[in-house]
């Protein structure tokens, strides 16, 4: 079995001779038919974010049953699944809610596969439960593999700031990468209010307003934050989606979030904010949401299966995963790289 596996800082490699696993209990054995490439395979190679172990990457991932053990039920081959991407406890409070991205024991265990454990870049992966499987109904599972991030993190975000998102708001989505290009996609099916896109290139700035967004702002002129002001009014922007997490990004937030409003961190930038009584206005509530629930993806699914969100894909062979990740670093990739074993 063909693998890219993550042996410590910096060092990936492609190892071809890894023995098929076989599945047990309620572990379920998947033919991986598309395997996303994610920023934060970025932070876990160049950053040793997750260290002590060797294990195969990859956390956006979807493919068809293979095989499952004796206690699976509910699954069979042929299946086409995708994989939950946080791996909690399944039995705290949060993993009973749906809500494994915040189990009460992440702090003791690998956040999920291609993350600490063995994920699906790769011919065959070994899900350790079949309850982190989703159906994905007749998607297709190269197509499909990405919803499991790039979509899903936006929409938990989105969905937690729904309520404040009227007609008569305005929302700015910083960064039209991966997730933000998502997120223009299910603000646009599921709010009503002005969308704002920032980016860095015409070419993204484009791409935002082909995708929902109503205007368009480089984030890198130094009055963005006026530009924004301008179309907003005094009141400014009821929710602020932070798609970089860049300490700029993170500056220009507070300049054009409003009171009352939410801003929201989602990109893992690395960027700073020092707090200070006047460096918010009243009421703001800024957030560092992690990934989404069980049952959010399925709602994901919902909107990728009505064809009202679609995520802008260039397919990869598993070869070929040490050039995405340079493409990946360059800022060369559009949307989200998928690798197909």
């Amino acid at each position: 079995m063909k693998a890219v596996r993550y042996y410590g800082h910096k060092d990936v490699r492609i190892i071809n001779d890894l023995e098929k696993p076989k599945p047990s209990g309620d572990e379920v054995l998947l033919k991986i038919g598309g395997a996303g490439v994610c920023h934060s395979d970025l932070h876990i190679i160049d950053e040793g974010t997750v260290s002590g172990s060797t294990f195969t990457l990859g956390h956006e991932n979807a493919g068809w049953v293979e095989e499952v053990g004796q206690d699976v039920k509910g699954f069979k081959k042929g299946d086409a699944v995708l994989v939950y991407g946080p791996w909690g406890c399944g039995h705290c409070k949060p993993c009973q809610h749906s809500n494994e991205n915040y189990c009460d024991h992440q702090s003791e265990q690998a956040y999920g596969g291609g993350l600490g454990l063995n994920g699906g870049m790769a011919d065959y992966m070994l899900v350790p439960s079949s309850r982190l499987l989703v159906p994905i109904h007749d998607l297709d599972p190269v197509i499909a593999a990405p919803l499991t991030d790039a979509a899903l993190t936006p929409y938990s975000a989105i969905k937690r700031s729904l309520h404040k998102l009227m007609p008569d708001e305005y929302v700015v989505v910083i960064g039209v990468g991966g997730l933000g290009h998502v997120a223009l996609q299910i603000l646009s099916e599921m709010c009503g209010s002005t969308i704002i896109a920032c980016d860095i290139t015409p070419e993204r700035l484009e791409f935002a307003k082909q995708l929902g967004a109503t205007y368009a702002v480089n984030s890198t002129d130094k009055d963005a934050a006026e530009q924004i002001k301008k179309i907003t009014g005094i009141k400014k922007a009821k929710v602020v989606l932070d798609f970089v997490g860049a300490t700029s990004t993170i500056d220009l937030g507070t300049k054009i979030i409003g009171l009352d409003g939410d801003l929201t961190i989602v990109g893992l930038g690395g960027g700073k904010f020092e707090y200070n009584m006047n460096g918010l206005p009243f009421g703001v509530s800024m957030t560092n949401p992690y990934w989404g629930s069980r049952t959010e993806l399925m709602e994901v699914i919902g909107l990728a299966i009505q064809k009202k969100i679609h995520i802008e894909i260039e397919k990869y062979n598993l070869d070929q995963a040490l050039e995405v990740y340079d493409k990946l670093r360059q800022g060369k990739i559009k949307g989200r790289a998928v690798l197909i074993p």
